[in-house]
């Protein structure tokens, strides 16, 4: 397996539960691991054989920007659908963290974070 990697992408959104995080909003960092195969990309040296670094940059900026959820959860879950359904026949399997590495909670931590994986992924 062959993978794609866009690491560390930072945006500000509003997701989170407490009042603070909806109002204020906060920085996110998305970390993607994307599953394909590169052998046809790399022998044809043709974007439409593999997956486009910036389509996925804007489709991750649009979510993480957009639309508020509660639950980091939620926005792992709409980042890792919205990238395989754009490339349906290309990709895989998915692995996507999302960072808060400042969440408005009490403590000494350097960051919070979910990983999710979907489809195939060694």
């Amino acid at each position: 397996m062959d993978y794609i990697h866009l690491k560390d992408m930072e945006f500000y959104g509003y997701h989170g539960v407490l009042a603070a995080e909806t109002e204020l909003g906060q920085r996110f960092r998305i970390t993607m691991h994307i599953a394909v195969d590169l052998q046809y990309a790399g022998e044809t040296d043709e974007l439409d054989n593999t997956v486009s670094y910036a389509e996925v940059f804007s489709i991750v900026k649009d979510i993480v920007e957009g639309k508020p959820y509660k639950l980091i959860e939620a926005v792992a879950e709409k980042l890792a659908s919205a990238v395989r359904n754009a490339y349906p026949a290309v990709i895989k399997g998915i692995q996507v963290e999302v960072i808060k590495p400042d969440p408005p909670i009490p403590g000494h931590y350097r960051e919070v974070s979910v990983e999710i994986t979907r489809g195939e992924f060694i």
